[in-house]
């Protein structure tokens, strides 16, 4: 078998699946991991009709010893991998006074420490690379949330952040072995992601949900941005445009003024809303 080879969590939907089926395309072998048995199924029918080496296994990241069965078998099976993708992830909205410690406990659980084991155990994979010496790349899918800190998701940009710093780490950490650490920071995307989310309130459910299903753009356009940017190598994958300008700003300007732009840029996102549910 030829091909490069990656290895996605939460790979049976959304933006997971979108990134499966965009590389299967481009003759990748893709084995996608997730907890949903039944849509892996689905998914990889899908991704083998361009791929037909692909595989799908049962995949909980909040278990090291799942994580670490699905290394042996892409060493036992592909000998090795060449990208890693940690995506699985959930949402979470609540303020901070609202937010239980359970939610708290969750979102760090998968939205974190998924991430973190998914690098702890497939460094060594990557280090080990048959082909080609040591090298390969890991791919960690923050959100704007981790560098653009919205109210009402403390949780959720809290843990992004940590995904960003953590990315940041290991970018000079796995430089001699040649492995490069992207992280992905995408914004609002037509995506599944509200599915599995919890909420403090159900008016911030129904705004959350809002915001991704009338979102402009959609998961397998995401996925190309994101593709082009690992074929790249870059360290950064901003997949919004204008996000990447707020982020700039961010950093730039005075935070009083960051603060007022920020602002004026929710007061825009919640009277656009109120506009459209109107109509």
């Amino acid at each position: 078998m030829s091909g490069k080879r990656i290895f996605i969590t939460g790979g049976a939907s959304g933006l997971g699946r979108a990134l499966a089926e965009r590389h299967a395309r481009a003759g990748w072998r893709v084995c996608i991991g997730d907890l949903d048995v039944e849509r892996c199924a689905e998914a990889l029918a899908a991704i083998r009709t361009h791929s037909p080496h692909s595989h799908a296994l049962a995949c909980d990241v909040t278990r090291e010893e799942a994580l670490l069965a699905a290394a042996d078998w892409l060493q036992r099976e592909w000998g090795g991998i060449d990208v890693v993708v940690n995506n699985a992830g959930v949402a979470q909205m609540g303020g901070i006074a609202d937010t239980s410690l359970d939610d708290w406990q969750w979102a760090i659980d998968i939205n974190l420490l998924g991430v973190v084991r998914g690098c702890k155990v497939f460094v060594p994979l990557l280090r080990a690379k048959e082909a080609g010496g040591r090298g390969g790349q890991l791919v960690n899918i923050a959100s704007m949330a981790g560098l653009v800190h919205m109210p009402q998701a403390a949780a959720y940009n809290a843990t992004k952040a940590a995904v960003v710093a953590l990315s940041e780490t290991m970018q000079l950490e796995l430089e001699p072995d040649d492995i490069r650490v992207s992280v992905v920071c995408p914004a609002f995307f037509r995506t599944d992601l509200a599915k599995h989310m919890r909420a403090a309130t159900p008016e911030l459910e129904g705004m959350t949900r809002r915001l991704v299903e009338r979102a402009r753009i959609g998961a397998d356009e995401i996925a190309q941005r994101i593709f082009d940017g690992i074929q790249r190598g870059d360290p950064y994958i901003l997949t919004h445009p204008e996000a990447r300008r707020f982020w700039r700003l961010k950093r730039l300007l005075p935070h009083r003024i960051y603060l007022a732009l920020m602002r004026r840029q929710l007061a825009r996102v919640a009277a656009r809303m109120q506009r459209k549910a109107a109509s």
